[in-house]
């Protein structure tokens, strides 16, 4: 086994022994001591459940909570690992799937006002639990669990059809799926019933407590991957296993990938803390949060923090998992003067802030890519040309010094918006051209304005201003070109939209504005994202999510938000996505580590992480890119007719696949452009660098009067 990155002692609940005696009782009275599994047997022996020792586990990860609480905490533990156990013995031989699927849609029927008798253990326990639980939380608590709930016993089926075609998952799936079926955000949701500290519903959607849910996510399940490798993978046969996965994907040693495992665990534990003492903090002061918020919030951290530490304890104690040895100091930490405060995984932290940036590092060749969609083009093109033209000059994007004529005539986003909307409209072209102009400008414009100054300050005023331009309510009058170009483009796209379409417009354009910010105060802190969060805001960054809005604004009336959150389209939207960042991230390599200095770059990332040189990074970038779009092609080709069977409605079908038509079309479209563009060639790299010293333009007139008080003079680059 690795040495574990462990930051804080592992504490035990003094409730131990009654919790214990309790969940053995109601083990037996629920029917779990007695279930039966194919072939013979049963599942679970009481001698088994007793080495198992869930209650150890939940003394461990719930130090704090009195006994009763920890009583029904444990037994919702003890019920999602017998669910575990008794799906895969009734089903991942026999194959089973529409017995599967049976017993996954009654399950949910438990957490319901009415729901029917039990007709095994899985349902009676859920039952009991149910009831036992839902009278001491909110309304708002109840959704987000039903949903963890929801994930961890449908995606099951994902495992289960992974099992029977014989497919191990690529890395980012395996990261995104493994959330959903992991249970470890079902965890984060027992950790506030058990400190007894709610997520206010207004902070609960915040990037940071996202964060801080998803890194814990991971964290868990990767420290479980380790441990139960032995178990699941040599001895039962199963693939969704992080060790196995990199295993296969690097082509590296089962050693070599569970150290990688390791490394990345120790990465999520870290992103962990980054969150909670710099980005939790920041957004209490900015939303003026109550102080008896602030201290549920500070109690919910500090759950999960428990967590961590008490599941890798009662990892190294169950005998469920490969630990022989961890308990005599396998994870060791520094001693001796002056090492207080070292740990185990800091060289990986010291190295995350070591980057020198402007490094010479030349033109770098793109890898051969699998892309098997061809290339589409609009007939609106010329037109829409002259229509970016014109329209740039009018919202005032080529007088602030970011970009002139021959710039913007070089970066051409009307080519780009005639291949990634094909068969649009005229006016639809050209909304698309807009945006596109409006989304790269702020790209180019934030850095300039805000980063080299490091007025995080003014970013987020401005942010503000841009934010407040889409409300209906009262919106500002515009006045720098990014607050007209919104208006203009908001007025244009979502004025007929109904509110919910709207409204998720709306969050996927703050999104996209808000993780600009997110690069900047990585900038300010010299610190390469972690990769499971720079592959995550990257989607974000490239405007990925507002391109996915712009494709379902037609069809909002007709596809339920529900549909698009299903496994199968969110993963076949991430994966095109993922292929669409990584592309921009292979051609822009010399332009944002040479002559920006920049620290948001997949091959980047990855050299980092993985401690390569950067020939081997890019070729680790193309590979994954590959796994990306053969998953993409899994999906059209199994999970989307299957899941447009089981829905049944013809028109809910003619809008997915023309959603998924279009994903393909914005793939070829954005690597097209990448390929025919000067704005990632060396020439016109130095080019603009050779400017960037030339005599200063014509003063500009700087805004002023109430609320322009955030507006800084551009520096020049």
């Amino acid at each position: 086994m690795p040495e574990f990155y462990v930051p804080h002692p592992a504490r035990l609940n003094p409730h131990l022994e009654r919790s214990r005696a309790h969940t053995m009782a109601w083990a037996k009275e629920m029917g779990m001591l007695d279930a039966p599994r194919p072939g013979g047997g049963v599942v679970w022996t009481a001698e088994e459940l007793d080495r198992m020792d869930y209650a150890l586990m939940c003394a461990y990860t719930h130090p704090d909570c009195d006994g009763p609480a920890l009583d029904l905490v444990t037994d919702w533990y003890v019920w999602v690992f017998f669910f575990d156990d008794h799906f895969l013995e009734l089903f991942k031989h026999s194959r089973d799937f529409a017995g599967a699927q049976h017993y996954l849609d009654r399950l949910e029927l438990f957490m319901g006002d009415d729901p029917p008798e039990p007709e095994n253990p899985a349902e009676a326990g859920l039952k009991d639990l149910w009831e036992r639980t839902v009278p001491h939380m909110s309304a708002g608590w109840r959704e987000r669990f039903v949903v963890s709930t929801h994930n961890l016993m449908v995606e099951s089926m994902w495992e289960l059809e992974n099992i029977d075609r014989g497919r191990i998952a690529n890395p980012i799936e395996y990261v995104q799926m493994r959330r959903r079926v992991g249970g470890a955000p079902w965890s984060a949701n027992l950790v506030e019933f058990a400190a007894g500290a709610e997520v206010p519903g207004h902070l609960a959607a915040t990037r940071p407590l996202r964060v801080l849910s998803d890194a814990f996510s991971d964290a868990v399940h990767l420290r479980n991957d380790l441990f139960s490798y032995q178990r699941e993978v040599a001895e039962e046969g199963e693939n969704s296993n992080a060790v196995l996965v990199l295993e296969k994907f690097l082509g590296v040693t089962t050693q070599e990938a569970a150290e990688r495992v390791n490394d990345l665990l120790t990465s999520r534990l870290q992103q962990f803390e980054t969150t909670a003492l710099t980005e939790l903090p920041a957004l209490l002061a900015e939303r003026a949060v109550p102080p008896h918020e602030q201290a549920a919030v500070a109690l919910y951290a500090k759950g999960l923090q428990d967590w961590q530490s008490g599941g890798h304890e009662w990892h190294m104690r169950s005998s469920r998992y490969m630990n022989e040895g961890m308990v005599s100091g396998k994870v060791r930490q520094p001693h001796g003067l002056g090492t207080a405060t070292l740990r185990i995984g800091a060289e990986k932290r010291a190295r995350q802030h070591s980057h020198v940036p402007f490094e010479r590092v030349g033109p770098q060749p793109v890898p051969e890519l699998h892309l098997p969609y061809p290339l589409r083009m609009s007939p609106h093109l010329d037109a829409a040309r002259r229509h970016a033209a014109v329209w740039a000059r009018e919202m005032g994007f080529l007088d602030e010094a970011i970009w002139d004529e021959r710039r913007f005539s070089g970066i051409d986003l009307a080519h780009c918006a005639a291949m990634i909307n094909a068969d649009g409209a005229s006016e639809e072209v050209f909304l698309t051209t807009d945006w596109l102009i409006w989304g790269t400008y702020g790209d180019d414009y934030y850095p300039v304005a805000f980063g080299a100054t490091r007025d995080l300050s003014g970013a987020r005023a401005l942010n503000t201003r841009l934010k407040a331009i889409m409300r209906e309510d009262f919106a500002p009058e515009p006045g720098a070109p990014m607050e007209r170009g919104l208006a203009d483009l908001w007025r244009r796209t979502a004025a007929s939209l109904p509110e919910r379409a709207r409204a998720g417009f709306r969050t996927a354009v703050e999104d996209m504005i808000d993780s600009w910010v997110w690069e900047l105060d990585n900038e300010a802190a010299g610190r390469i994202p972690d990769p499971v969060d720079y592959i995550e805001m990257r989607r974000r960054t490239f405007g990925s999510d507002l391109t996915a809005s712009l494709a379902r604004l037609a069809a909002a009336e007709v596809v339920d938000d529900a549909v698009y959150q299903s496994r199968v389209m969110r993963e076949l939207e991430t994966a095109a996505q993922d292929y669409a960042c990584f592309t921009n991230d292979l051609f822009s390599y010399q332009k944002e580590i040479e002559f920006e200095g920049e620290l948001h770059n997949m091959v980047l990332v990855v050299e980092n992480f993985l401690d390569v040189d950067r020939v081997t990074a890019r070729a680790i970038v193309a590979d994954l890119m590959n796994e990306r779009m053969r998953q993409f092609e899994h999906i059209l080709a199994n999970g989307l007719p299957a899941m447009l069977a089981m829905i049944g409605d013809p028109e809910v079908s003619r809008v997915l696949e023309r959603h998924a038509a279009l994903l393909k079309d914005w793939m070829a479209g954005i690597m097209e452009w990448h390929r025919r563009c000067v704005r990632y060639t060396e020439p016109e790299l130095l080019r603009l660098r050779a400017e960037s010293f030339a005599p200063p333009p014509r003063l500009v007139l700087l805004p002023s009067g109430l609320g322009t008080s955030a507006v800084r003079p551009l520096p020049r680059r």
